[in-house]
C-alpha cells in the first residue's frame, strides 16, 4: 500500500460533532477532501446544513443533524441516523465542547456541570454509541479532541477555566484507556490536543492576551485554518492503524 492509499478516505464515513463551524468544520473538511462521506452534528442543524451543503462541492456525500451531546436520546438518534443514510460509522471525530470562565472559588455547580457534560460526557456518549457499531464492523477510528488545556495548568493572570482544563483532561485518559479497552476489535482511539486557534470560544481571550499568547508560542503564530487538516486525516486513516492511545498536540511548541 502506498502512502497516497494509506491516507485514503474514499467509502469511509465520518461522524463530527461540532462539525458546523470552527476546528470541527476544518476537520470535516479534511476529511473530506480525502474522500470521506461526512455526518455534521451540532445543536444548530441549519449551521450544519450550510457546512454540509459547501462539503459536498467536494464530491462527497453529507448529511446535517441535530444533536445535544448531553443528552443520550439525541446521541443515540444522531448515531443511528448517520448509520441508516450511510450503512457504516468509520470514523468518529468528538469536537464538540464549550467553556467557562470565572474564578474556580465562584464557580457554580451549574456552570460546572455544563462544561464536564458537554466535553466529557458527551465524548463518552458518543464514543459509546458510535462504538458498538465499530465493534460490530471489527475496525473504527474514535479522534477525541482534548486541549493543550487537559495537559497543564494555566496562569493565574490571563486564564480562568478550571472545568475546562478538568474535562479536557478527563478526555485524554478516556482515550488512552478506551485505546486499550477496544485495540483487540481493531479500533483505535487517539486525541488530538490544539493549543491556541482562534475559534467562536477562544477568540475573546485571544483578542484580550495576544502579546503574552504568542510570546509561549516558539513558532509565533496562533494556529490557522488547515493546521488540523493533516492531523485528523493522520488519525482517520490507515496511516494511523498502528497508533492508538496518543495524544497528538498541535500547538505551534507551547508546551514544549
Amino acid at each position: 500500500m502506498n502512502v497516497k492509499q494509506l491516507f485514503d478516505l474514499s467509502n469511509r464515513t465520518a461522524l463530527i460533532t461540532g462539525g458546523s463551524a470552527g476546528l470541527g468544520r476544518q476537520m470535516a473538511e479534511g476529511l473530506a477532501e480525502m474522500g470521506a462521506s461526512v455526518a455534521l452534528c451540532a445543536r444548530k442543524k441549519e449551521r450544519c446544513e450550510e457546512a454540509a451543503a459547501e462539503l459536498q462541492k467536494l464530491g462527497v456525500k453529507t448529511l446535517a443533524l441535530a444533536c445535544d451531546v448531553k443528552d443520550q436520546n439525541s446521541v443515540q438518534q444522531a448515531v443511528g441516523a448517520t448509520l441508516a443514510e450511510f450503512g457504516r460509522i468509520d470514523i468518529l471525530i468528538n469536537n464538540a465542547g464549550t467553556s467557562w470562565g470565572g474564578p474556580f472559588e465562584e464557580m457554580r455547580l451549574d456552570q460546572w456541570h455544563k462544561v464536564i457534560d458537554t466535553n466529557l460526557t458527551g465524548t463518552f456518549l458518543f464514543s459509546q454509541a458510535a462504538g458498538k457499531i465499530m465493534l460490530g464492523q471489527r475496525s473504527g477510528k474514535i479522534i477525541n479532541i482534548a486541549s493543550v488545556a487537559g495537559l497543564a495548568g494555566a496562569p493565574p493572570d490571563h486564564v480562568h477555566a478550571t472545568a475546562y482544563h478538568a474535562s479536557k483532561g478527563g478526555v485524554i485518559l478516556l482515550t488512552r484507556d478506551l485505546a486499550r479497552k477496544w485495540a483487540p476489535h481493531n479500533i483505535q482511539v487517539n486525541a488530538i490536543a490544539p493549543g491556541w486557534f482562534p475559534t467562536n470560544m477562544s477568540g475573546v481571550i485571544i483578542e484580550r492576551n495576544r502579546d503574552t499568547f504568542l510570546k509561549s508560542i516558539p513558532l509565533g503564530r496562533f494556529g490557522n485554518d488547515h493546521d488540523l487538516k493533516g492531523a485528523a486525516v493522520f488519525l482517520a486513516s490507515a496511516a494511523s492503524d498502528y497508533v492508538t492511545g496518543h495524544v497528538l498536540v498541535v500547538d505551534g511548541g507551547q508546551l514544549a
